[in-house]
């Protein structure tokens, strides 16, 4: 059976580059298909990889910036010639999920969400603080994705979300029931250091709907020592926002950022996440998580036992949660090991077996 890989696009290096990354190790020999590549920003073992781009990675080549491309993604996406392969797995959060394949090959979906931008268009165009001609002409755009998004539904066989909020969104958005699978996370190189330092953790790529702003202007308030992981469009103004007690380290090594979380007295999650596997890698490096009361992190921080919950998006409530979260005794032991941490069944061995289900059946 000859098996192909699909991703959104690599120009970052999120949550869902490591899943590609462990798609990978499983299916050394498959081909990974997507629109563009920037080599810089790829995890390390995806730098060897057999990664195979759209007519979109000569305009990136040349310095053409790849969130301008934006229209052109749908197109892309469905250029690529996926004809040789039996089964392929889209690893989506906007648009690998639309590729095409063969009437008789097996296409499963590992979706991250519905195309966010798209779906909740006012949210986005808030948060990317684009200005008011840049909204008016972005909105046709946007209509335009969502049609595609939505055209393109069933390209897939199946659907696997990556938590239950998407599971949610993926029924709501597209009427198609879906799995929960959780992302595998290397909790192998997590370690707990004791006793812990006195700072909090982001860590996150630095763009505005993550709301690490919120965290920047939570710490201000407390004048409590926050450290910022990170890089991405924000960084400028995040800088320009944080006070003294706030340090922003740009990205890191793997190595690095396992000697923060083993560190820090607590991990810091101020917006919506999908899923959120940093969550999980503070949780194994004995870390609560302040987390926001939403998403995936409603699957994997139990209020009270490894984190605490904050209700509103705004500063004073995250400083609540943390100022909550000093007056609890958190067993670093427990943290690691309890069932409930969800840290030990998220490991990458324990989440190999569900991909290999569907794929198997």
């Amino acid at each position: 059976m000859k098996v192909a890989l699909v991703h959104d696009y690599f120009f970052q290096a999120g949550g869902a580059e490591r899943v590609m990354e462990v798609l990978h190790e499983m299916f050394p020999d498959a081909p990974i298909f997507t629109t563009l590549v920037r080599p810089d920003t790829l995890w390390p073992r995806l730098r060897t990889a057999d990664i195979r781009t759209s007519f979109l990675q000569p305009l990136a080549d040349v310095g053409v910036p790849a969130r301008a491309l934006l229209p052109l993604y749908p197109a892309a996406v469905e250029s690529l010639d996926l004809t040789d392969y039996d089964l392929v797995i889209s690893n989506s959060s906007a648009f690998a999920k639309g590729v095409r394949v063969r009437r008789d090959a097996m296409h499963i979906c590992y979706c991250h969400t519905p195309m966010r931008f798209a779906w909740k268009q006012e949210a986005y165009l808030e948060r990317e603080r684009f200005g008011a001609v840049t909204r008016v002409a972005l909105r046709p755009l946007l209509a335009y994705m969502r049609h595609w998004d939505l055209k393109t539904r069933h390209r897939p066989n199946v659907y696997l979300g990556n938590s239950t909020a998407v599971v949610r969104r993926i029924r709501d958005t597209y009427g198609i029931e879906s799995y929960v699978m959780h992302p595998p996370v290397d909790v192998s190189r997590c370690r707990s250091s004791s006793p812990r330092d006195n700072f909090y953790l982001v860590v996150s790529r630095l763009s505005p709907y993550k709301r690490i702003d919120l965290a920047v202007a939570a710490f201000n308030l407390l004048r409590k020592q926050l450290v910022v992981v990170g890089s991405g469009p924000d960084a400028e103004s995040l800088a320009q926002l944080a006070g003294p007690t706030v340090t922003l380290r740009g990205r890191l090594s793997d190595e690095e950022v396992t000697e923060l979380y083993s560190k820090a007295r607590g991990f810091i999650l101020p917006g919506e996440e999908d899923f959120g596997i940093t969550t999980l890698e503070a949780s194994a490096s004995g870390a609560p998580v302040i987390a926001y009361a939403s998403g995936g992190a409603l699957d994997t921080v139990i209020d009270g036992q490894t984190g605490v919950h904050f209700q509103d998006l705004t500063p004073r409530s995250l400083a609540e949660a943390v100022r909550r979260a000093e007056t609890i005794t958190w067993d670093q032991d427990l943290l690691r090991a309890m069932p409930s941490s969800s840290a030990k069944r998220h490991s990458k061995s324990e989440c190999r077996e569900p991909f290999s289900v569907p794929l198997n059946g």
